[in-house]
C-alpha cells in the first residue's frame, strides 16, 4: 500500500504550537494565512514535508505566500515590495509553474509531457521552488480522493507526467515512490487493487521471511566484526508493475518482493558485507549492481544483489552506507543549506550543475548520465511555445526566424514577421524561455540574402543558415553570380574601397576564380566582414629586408606604423582624410607635430605634397595595431521619432566611441542626413557596423566618407 512520509496536522495553529518559536520570515507568512480561506490541512503538509527535505525557512514561508497570493491578488501585490527580494523570487517561481500546469492541463502528454518538464526547470531560477511544487502536488494527491474523478484523473496524469519523473531524476526517493504510487492508484485503479491485493494477501508469510533472513544475516555479519543496521525495504506498488511490464513477468515470478537493507559505516564495510552475504547464501548470476562504483544518472549509489535465501526463496539484499542511504532518500534536498549572502557546499553546487543537465529524454534502464545526456546546460537552452502548446527547444541566442526554421523549412522561407506573447516583433528578436511564439506568413517562400549575414543578426542557428543557403543553391548560377557581384561592390562602396586590390582575394578563401568568391558571398559561405578584414592584410606591402640604420623601419611589433626614412617620430592620423588599417598611406612631416598620416590618395596630402614634396615620406601598417583609428561615415534615411537614438545606440552597442557627430534635415523631402567620426579597430568592425545601420528602419545608405 502507498507508505506515507509524514502525518499531517489538523491546522496551521497546530502545527506552529508544535513548531515552537518560528522565523519571523515565516511567523509573517503564518499571520498572512490566518486570516484568509486557505486549505489548511495542505499547507500543513506541505510545511512538513517541506521540513522532512530540510528546506529552510524561506522557503516554507514561499509556499504560504504563494497560497495567499492565489486568494488575494490585491494583498500580495500590496505585502511583496516589503519582502526580501528571494522570497519574491521564490513566490515568483511557483507563479509562473502554473503556466505549465495550465498547459499540461490544455494539452496533456500529447505534445510531450518532457518538454513540459524542461520548460518548467527553464523558467524556475531558484531550485528550492521545485521541492515546494513537489511537496504541494504531494499534499494534494494525499487529499486527492475527495476530489470528483474529473479532476483527480487530471491531478494524477499531471503527477504521473511532470512531477513524479522531476523527483526522479533529483533522487528525492521518499517523494517519488509516494508520487508515483498515488497517481497510479487513480489513473489504474482496478490493477493497483489487484497487486495490493496480492501484497496483503502474503504479507505474513514475507514478513516472517524477512525477520528470519534478518537474523541470519545479523549474526553472520557481527562474526564478521561489521557492524550493520538491517532493516525490511518496503517494496511499492508503481515499482512492482513497472517491472511486471518491462520484464513480461507475473507476480508469483518476481523475486524482489522479499527484501533486506543493509546500512553500514563505510564503503569498504559495504563490500564487506557483501561479501558476507554471498558466503551465506548462493546470489544469482546476472542479478548484481554495484552502484557505488558505476552510481545512476541521479547519484543514486548502492549495492543490489539477489541471492537465494532460507527455505529455497529468493531475497534482494540493498548494502550502502548511512550517508548514500540519506542521499538516496532525500535526493537535491539532502544537500540543501540556505545561508544568507552566502553559497551553498560544493557537494550542493555540483548537484545543482547536474540538475541543469536533465533535459534530454532518458531510457528508463538510467543508464550512465555522460552517455544519456548532452553537456549543454540549462543556461544554453531556450524552450519556447508553439501557438498550440508544444515546446520546441533552441540554442540561447536563437532568434524567430531560427524558431520558424525549426519548426518547418518551408515556415522559415516565407516567413515574413512573427508575434511574441501577441506582439509583433522583428525577425531578429530573441524569444526567451516560455514565451508563445507565432509565426507570420507569405504565400511565396522568398528568403532573403540579408538572412545569411552575422552582422544582420537575422539567424543565429547553422541549420537554418544551411536551409537558406540551400534554397538560393536551386537559384540559377547567373542569379548567385549577379547578387554576389552586387554584394562585393556594394561592400567597397561603403569601405570608400572603389580601387581595391581583388585579385587575391579567391586564393584566400580557397577559391579558384573571383567569380567563385562572388557565389559564395551570395551564399552566405562568405562574409562581407571577412573580406573587409582581407583587404586590410593585402592593402600592407610585402615585409622587405631590413634597410640599412640611415633608413630603418619602426619595429612592427612596437608600433602601429612603420616609417621609411626617419627614426622614432611621434604620429598622427590626419582628420582630413581618416585613415585605417589596410588603407595605402604616406606621412606628411610636420612642423612641430610629427609625422600627420594620410590616406595615399588624399587629396590635402596632394596638395602639401605640390608644396613641400621633400617633407611627404613613405609608410606602412604594422601588424601589431591595437589602438582605435577615426574614420568618419554618412548616413541617409528618412526622418522618424527616435531614429537618431537608435543610430547612436546601436553605434554604442558596438563598443564604438562616437568623436563628433552631426545631422541634417530635408525639411521638403523628410530627409535626413547624419554624420559620426568614430573610432573604430579596423575594417571588419567598420563594415558590421554599416550593415547594421543599413537594417534599421528608414535608414537608406551608410557609408564610409571617401577622402578629400
Amino acid at each position: 500500500m502507498v507508505q506515507a512520509v509524514t502525518q499531517p496536522s489538523s491546522g496551521l495553529a497546530e502545527w506552529q504550537h508544535r513548531a515552537g518559536q518560528v522565523p519571523p520570515v515565516l511567523g509573517e507568512a503564518l499571520e498572512a494565512c490566518a486570516s484568509h480561506p486557505v486549505n489548511q490541512a495542505e499547507c500543513v503538509d506541505v510545511l512538513d514535508l517541506l521540513a522532512m527535505l530540510g528546506c529552510d525557512a524561506q522557503t516554507q514561508a514561499a509556499a504560504l505566500w504563494f497560497e495567499v497570493a492565489r486568494i488575494d491578488p490585491a494583498l500580495w501585490a500590496q505585502r511583496e515590495p516589503g519582502l526580501p527580494p528571494e522570497l519574491q523570487r521564490l513566490v515568483g517561481g511557483q507563479v509562473a509553474a502554473e503556466r505549465v500546469w495550465a498547459l499540461h492541463a490544455q494539452h496533456g502528454a500529447d505534445h510531450g509531457a518532457e518538454g513540459l518538464r524542461r520548460l518548467l526547470l527553464a523558467i524556475i531560477r531558484d531550485l528550492r521552488v521545485v521541492f515546494i511544487l513537489l511537496a504541494r502536488q504531494l499534499a494534494r494527491m494525499r487529499a486527492a480522493s475527495a476530489l470528483p474523478e474529473a479532476a483527480r484523473q487530471l491531478l494524477a496524469r499531471l503527477t504521473q507526467d511532470i512531477h513524479a519523473p522531476l523527483a526522479n531524476r533529483l533522487g528525492i526517493w521518499q517523494l517519488k515512490w509516494e508520487l508515483e504510487d498515488l497517481a497510479f492508484r487513480y489513473l489504474h485503479p482496478e490493477t493497483y487493487k489487484r497487486i495490493a491485493h496480492l501484497l496483503d494477501e502474503r504479507r505474513s508469510d514475507r514478513e516472517e521471511f524477512i525477520r528470519e533472513s534478518l537474523d541470519v544475516l545479523h549474526r553472520a555479519l557481527d562474526a564478521a566484526g561489521i557492524r550493520a543496521e538491517l532493516a525490511g525495504r518496503p517494496k511499492h506498488i508503481y515499482s512492482i508493475w513497472k517491472k511486471m511490464q518491462r520484464k513480461a513477468l507475473e507476480f508469483s515470478d518476481l523475486y524482489d518482493i522479499r527484501a533486506v537493507r543493509v546500512l553500514v559505516d563505510n564503503v569498504a564495510d559495504c563490500y564487506g558485507a557483501l561479501g558476507v552475504v554471498h558466503t551465506l547464501w548462493p546470489h544469482l548470476p546476472g542479478e548484481f549492481d554495484d552502484y557505488i562504483a558505476r552510481p545512476k544518472g541521479n547519484d543514486y549509489r548502492s549495492l543490489h544483489t539477489a541471492v537465494i535465501g532460507p527455505r529455497g526463496k529468493t531475497l534482494e539484499v540493498q548494502i550502502r552506507t548511512h550517508e548514500m542511504h540519506r542521499i538516496n532518500e532525500l535526493g537535491v534536498a539532502a544537500h540543501w543549506r540556505y545561508k544568507e549572502g552566502g553559497s551553498g557546499d560544493s557537494e550542493f553546487e555540483a548537484k545543482i550543475a547536474w540538475m541543469r543537465r536533465l533535459l534530454e529524454p532518458r531510457p528508463d534502464s538510467e543508464g550512465d548520465l555522460a552517455a544519456e545526456l548532452h553537456t549543454e546546460l540549462l543556461e544554453d537552452r531556450v524552450y519556447v511555445l508553439t501557438p498550440k502548446g508544444e515546446v520546441v527547444d533552441l540554442p540561447h541566442g536563437a532568434t524567430v526566424l531560427d524558431f520558424a526554421y525549426h519548426v518547418h523549412t518551408e515556415v522559415g522561407h516565407r516567413c515574413r514577421g512573427a508575434k511574441v506573447n501577441g506582439r509583433i516583433v522583428p525577425l531578429t528578436y530573441q524569444p526567451h524561455s516560455g514565451d508563445r511564439v507565432e509565426v507570420l506568413t507569405a504565400k511565396v517562400a522568398e528568403p532573403s540574402r540579408d538572412w545569411l549575414s552575422a552582422h544582420h543578426g537575422y539567424l543565429h542557428t547553422s541549420r537554418a543558415k544551411e536551409k537558406v543557403r540551400t534554397w538560393f543553391r536551386r537559384i540559377a548560377h547567373d542569379a548567385n553570380l549577379a547578387a554576389g557581384r552586387a554584394m562585393f561592390e556594394k561592400e567597397l562602396r561603403r569601405l570608400a574601397l572603389p580601387a581595391a586590390d581583388v585579385a587575391k582575394l579567391p586564393a584566400h578563401f580557397h577559391l579558384k576564380t573571383h567569380d567563385d568568391l562572388l557565389v559564395a558571398l551570395a551564399l552566405g559561405e562568405v562574409a562581407p566582414g571577412q573580406i573587409a578584414r582581407v583587404l586590410q592584410e593585402a592593402a600592407a606591402p610585402p615585409v622587405e629586408t631590413p634597410p640599412p640604420a640611415a633608413a630603418r623601419q619602426l619595429p612592427r611589433d612596437h608600433s602601429a606604423l612603420s616609417i621609411e626614412g626617419v627614426g622614432n617620430l611621434l604620429t598622427t592620423l590626419a582628420r582630413c582624410c581618416q585613415p585605417l588599417p589596410g588603407d595605402p598611406v604616406r606621412g606628411f612631416v610636420t612642423r612641430g607635430r610629427g609625422v600627420s598620416v594620410h590616406r595615399a590618395d588624399c587629396v590635402s596630402l596632394a596638395r602639401l605634397a605640390r608644396r613641400d614634396p621633400d617633407r611627404v615620406i613613405d609608410m606602412e601598417w604594422g601588424k601589431a595595431s591595437v589602438q582605435a583609428y577615426e574614420v568618419e561615415i554618412e548616413l541617409r534615411g528618412y526622418d522618424r521619432k527616435g531614429l537618431q537614438k537608435d543610430v547612436t545606440g546601436l553605434i554604442s552597442n558596438e563598443g564604438i566611441n562616437i568623436v563628433a557627430s552631426s545631422s541634417r534635415l530635408f525639411a521638403h523631402t523628410g530627409e535626413v542626413e547624419m554624420r559620426f567620426t568614430l573610432r573604430v579597430r579596423d575594417f571588419e568592425q567598420l563594415s558590421g557596423l554599416l550593415a547594421r545601420l543599413v537594417a534599421l528602419p528608414n535608414v537608406v545608405d551608410a557609408r564610409r566618407v571617401s577622402a578629400g
